[in-house]
């Protein structure tokens, strides 16, 4: 055998061992998911009944529902989103049209990307400093704020990525007839990449409807119903992380309730995301 035919024999090799470990590691970690999924559905929807979407969280062995969880997360997740998209497309644009070149823009870009992987419980800890500790008391919007620190960099950055991708044709059509950029943006740009945007809001609404570090320093939680985003306000996450570590069997099966409404959720909003991305691409 010549050295030509060992060297080959001996890439075979190589390539072989390293496509068995990519499927067996690719295999083992489907395992695992199917197992999460599995003991998610399992103790989840053995508990489900009509009282969860009714009834407010209950004391200890008495029968209740998760309403008021559902209700705080929806209100958090609505405020958090509020505030990130406006900051998101807003910063997300000024990235892509204005600031490409600038070291200022390189500067925000570094940022944004050091906050998308910004652990959780930094965010609610900086928060709590600013809106829970000075005002002497948890609420909501603290809540609502919070998440949208952790929403807003994803959107920035599926917004400067979308507007990019745009071709440069859509600019010049509309300043070679006069129109203004600021217009041109709001007009031809934003519309032409209004799906990749849509999409980058329903990927970073997944991101943290699930967050509960952030909700444990600003919202905290509430057993009762509270409508006053000024107060203290229940939520799914936190409502899990506490009833989960409870000794009460009513207690950890609403717990394994709520964990799959979120799964749920976040499931259904990513298929959802991947099927305008799709659109989007289409011809």
């Amino acid at each position: 055998m010549n050295r030509r035919s060992e060297l080959m024999l001996r890439r075979r090799i190589v390539d072989l061992m390293f496509k068995g470990f990519c499927i067996t590691v690719t295999v083992l970690a489907l395992v695992a998911l199917a197992a999460i999924l599995w003991t998610l559905l399992a103790r989840g929807v053995g508990g489900l009944d009509l009282d969860v979407f009714v009834r407010a969280t209950p004391a200890p062995n008495s029968h209740g529902g998760l309403a008021n969880a559902i209700i705080g997360s929806v209100v958090m997740c609505l405020i958090g989103m509020l505030i990130a998209t406006v900051v998101g497309v807003l910063a997300g644009t000024w990235l892509a049209e204005y600031g490409q070149g600038s070291p200022y823009g390189s500067v925000v870009r570094f940022l944004n990307d050091v906050l998308l992987s910004a652990p959780s419980i930094l965010v609610g800890l900086f928060v709590y400093e600013v809106l829970v500790a000075p005002f002497h008391g948890f609420s909501a919007v603290a809540g609502g704020c919070a998440l949208a620190m952790i929403a807003a960099p994803v959107i920035t950055r599926t917004t400067e990525d979308v507007l990019r991708l745009q071709p440069s044709m859509l600019r010049e059509s509309g300043t070679a007839l006069g129109a203004p950029m600021a217009l041109v943006i709001r007009e031809v740009l934003w519309r032409s990449a209004r799906g990749g945007i849509v999409t980058g809001g329903l990927l970073a609404f997944a991101r943290i409807s699930g967050e509960t570090a952030p909700l444990l320093f600003t919202s905290l939680s509430n057993q009762f119903f509270e409508l006053n985003p000024l107060k203290p306000m229940a939520n799914l996450p936190v409502v899990i992380f506490q009833y989960a570590l409870s000794p009460y069997d009513d207690w950890r099966r609403l717990a394994w309730v709520g964990a799959l409404l979120i799964a749920a959720t976040v499931l259904g909003v990513t298929i959802v995301a991947r099927i305008i991305a799709r659109e989007q691409h289409r011809p």
